[in-house]
């Protein structure tokens, strides 16, 4: 009997001890979590950045718009603020350090260059030159040729009046022959009735606004008229403090935008209503035609969205050049690089 109750007694106090060493575990478990909670980082904070339009907010800007709304920059680790220019142009606020990012133009970059601005281009939004001389159809414009005899409507850009002039030459037709009026943006029925014959349209927004009123328009795509036109339009562009001192910035920048423009190449129509959403004061079925026209020309036949080839810009700097525009050659590398962009 004493021998049971030893037994009893002793399985009675190991069974004690497998419970305390038990609550001892989970007290010592709960104690390393508390501690690793109390550890956890603090959300990282985000770097600002302030993107700067090169123009009103129109589809050529859809891939930051939808980098924007899909939360693609905060990914990133960046606080984005899209803005337009307002007194000063896209290019000054950058080249400045203003705003870290903006719209160009190859134009304006290589011009740029030869003035030592410090603008670098990261990636063509569009890989071909989609702008084009429209004039109203019954004005009877089909050919360069035609141009002879009319007026015609510009923003007064040191580069425009020798686009027309080239094209023209190219046609066999005299440039001497054409009236050039300086408008700015203005409306294009109403100059085009009104001050000129034919105005530069860039054809994935003034070019579908204007055939969506149901007025015939004749359009002459500038790409197709010479090869040294063909250039990027628009481009991203930085300055170069920027590329030096914050590269690892930019190039968190750029994987988003990057993103933003292959989520709109692959989806046209969410990307238009994303971007209806974040400027609702746009014309929807304008925004929806251009964006359906213009999603599949923003790589086009480069190997990946926004890449830059070096024969671009040296054709156009050449030609240039070789209308006495600039009285060197800048370098290619100087004036854009791929760097920043995904592999």
């Amino acid at each position: 009997m004493e021998e049971d109750k030893k037994q009893y007694l002793e399985e009675g106090n190991l069974k004690m001890k497998k419970i305390i060493a038990l609550i001892l575990s989970l007290c010592l478990l709960v104690t390393l979590l508390s501690s690793c909670a109390g550890k956890e980082k603090k959300p990282k904070e985000l770097k600002k950045m302030t993107i700067t339009l090169d123009w009103t907010p129109n589809t050529n800007h859809t891939g930051v718009y939808v980098a924007l709304d899909q939360g693609y920059f905060k990914d990133e680790g960046i606080d984005a603020e899209i803005i337009q220019p307002g007194q000063s142009t896209a290019d000054a606020l950058v080249a400045s350090g203003q705003c870290q990012l903006g719209f160009s133009y190859q134009e304006s970059v290589t011009m740029s260059a030869v003035q030592n601005i410090p603008l670098v281009s990261l990636a063509a939004v569009i890989q071909h030159n989609t702008s084009a001389l429209a004039s109203p159809a019954h004005k009877n414009i089909k050919t360069p040729k035609d141009f002879e005899g009319k007026t015609y409507a510009g923003w007064g850009t040191e580069t425009e009046e020798l686009v027309i002039k080239t094209i023209m030459k190219n046609a066999g037709a005299d440039f001497s022959k054409v009236k050039v009026v300086t408008t700015g943006t203005s409306d294009f029925f109403t100059t085009t009735e009104r001050d000129a014959d034919f105005q530069w349209v860039y054809y994935a927004w003034d070019g579908i606004a204007a055939e969506q009123t149901g007025k015939p328009v004749n359009f002459i795509f500038i790409k197709d008229q010479d090869k040294n036109l063909d250039y990027y339009t628009p481009v991203i562009v930085t300055n170069r403090d920027m590329i030096k001192n914050q590269p690892d910035l930019i190039r968190s920048a750029m994987k988003a935008i990057a993103k933003g423009y292959e989520y709109s190449i692959k989806n046209p129509d969410k990307a238009a209503d994303i971007l209806l959403k974040q400027v609702p004061e746009l014309d929807s079925k304008l925004v929806k035609a251009s964006q359906e026209w213009l999603s599949p020309r923003y790589q086009d036949d480069a190997g990946r969205w926004g890449e830059q080839k070096t024969e671009v810009w040296d054709r156009y700097s050449k030609w240039l050049l070789d209308n006495g525009v600039i009285t060197k050659m800048p370098s290619a590398d100087t004036m854009y690089t791929n760097d920043f962009l995904p592999k």
